[in-house]
This record gives C-alpha cells, structure tokens and sequence, in this order.
C-alpha cells in the first residue's frame, strides 16, 4: 500500500495548487491513501471548514492539524462532527475534535495519530505518553503518525521511540523538506519534516519581506501569505498490509 502524506498547505494559493497537482500525482504514483496537513489551508492563518472541505475535494482522505487548528473557531464544531479530520492528541480533552482515527478502506484499515511537540511549542501533554496510550487501543497493523513538532531532535526521539510499533512518522510544521528520510531498525519509515504546498518563493509560506521585518526588528507584523509560483511537498509511505512495516519511504515535491 502507498500512503502520501502531504505537507501543510499554506492559504488559498496551496489550495489551489493541491487541487491542481494532488488528483493526477496519486494517479501516477499508485496512491492508495492520502494525509494531508491543513491547519495553515484559511486565508489569514488556521483552517476553516470551507479549506477542510476544498482539501478534501481535492483527494485527501484525511487532514491532520497543528498549532494553529483553534484559529479560527467556525471549525469547532467540524472538528466535533467528522472523523476524517483530527488535532493533536495530546491537547486537552476539552479541545473539540479527536487526536487520531480509524479510516477502514475496505481491504485494509489505516490508523492516523496527530501529535504536537513540547519543544519551543505550546504547552500540552507528553507527546511520548500520549502516543503509547493510543497504540493501546488501536488494533490495525498500518499505523501513521504526524507529529508536528519544532525540534528535529524531538521529531526523531519520537520515532524511535515508535520503531517497530508504527508504520511511519513524519514531521510538520517547519514547512522545509528535510533529507533525512529513511526506514528505521524495527521497520518504522521516518522523515523529520515533509515540507509544505504552498509559494514556493517565500519564507515558510510567509511574503519575505514581512519576515524579514519582524526577524530583524522583533515589532509586531501581520504574516501576509506569499504570491506567485507554488510547490507541493511530501512523502511516499509503501507499507506492507500483512505486517504494518516500511518497505520504502519516498520525499516528492512537485512543481
């Protein structure tokens, strides 16, 4: 089995991009399953059901979040009422949504786990903990993953950690595709970070400009998504059905 994971999707211009490349892409890589990250899809920063609803018409069989899925509160209540679309499970158990699903595909079921770091982010349960306590409960053998985190070192600890217990985890959040991809010992594909869609010309999705003023001078900048030509970021999972291990573990990105 083939399982993308797509990095986070950054304002209307990802959207449009994903709904553009995503459809065609699983076609030519055989893809059997698709995680896409949204919690930066609204216009403005977050995610909102109209974004949610536009990932999935564009191919996503389930959208992972991050730091930034309470933006906006209209998602509230679809948190509460959809199943394919989660936020990190180590958030308080009074935060709307689910931390991780069950998909059943029919021939096979997928488990997708959502996990924030504790590393330069915001304060919440032990992600380590949190993930042991999932796997617990969950009895298919193809288990994913997305921890988004800060620290690589974080993201890698975590992977370890789950060597041999989980199909694959990758990292989000920092929006920079890393080079480090690989199937660990126990047969746990890694990768720290799968990158973002989104302008490709900017910093993190951010117009350049803004970001250099407020990383030079520290005074307060609106984050304005970037203009012009976009890229998709990501990474092929080939799974075996029978074990639940890695066999192969692909980046892409896709202009």
């Amino acid at each position: 089995m083939n399982i993308l994971a797509i990095g986070d999707v950054v304002s209307d211009r990802g959207c449009e991009f994903l709904r553009a490349r995503l459809p065609a892409f699983k076609k030519l890589k055989s893809i059997d399953f698709t995680i896409v990250n949204g919690e930066n899809s609204a216009v403005g920063n977050g995610i909102l059901p109209s974004s949610a609803n536009h990932i999935f018409d564009s191919g996503a069989d389930i959208i992972t979040t991050g730091n930034h899925v309470f933006r906006r509160k209209e998602i509230y209540d679809f948190l509460d009422e959809r199943a394919d679309i989660i936020r990190p499970a180590n958030y308080h158990r009074e935060a709307p949504g689910k931390g991780y699903a069950v998909i059943d595909l029919g021939y096979t079921q997928v488990a997708v786990i959502n996990l924030s770091g504790r590393v330069y982010m915001e304060d919440c349960a032990n992600p380590f903990d949190t993930a042991d306590e999932i796997l617990s409960k969950i009895r298919c053998k193809s288990i994913i993953v997305d921890f988004h985190a800060e620290a690589t070192a974080e993201k890698a600890a975590l992977a370890y950690h789950l060597d041999g217990r989980v199909s694959a985890v990758f990292g989000t959040h920092t929006h920079v595709q890393t080079a480090d991809a690989r199937v660990l010992p126990g047969g746990t594909g890694f990768i720290s970070d799968i990158g973002m869609t989104g302008v490709k010309d900017s910093v993190i999705g951010v117009k350049p400009e803004l970001s250099v003023r407020y990383i030079r001078t520290g005074l307060p900048t609106r984050f304005d998504a970037a203009d012009g030509p976009c890229f998709m970021n990501g990474c092929i999972f080939e799974i075996d059905n029978g074990t639940g291990k890695c066999l192969s573990v692909e980046p892409v990105i896709v202009e």
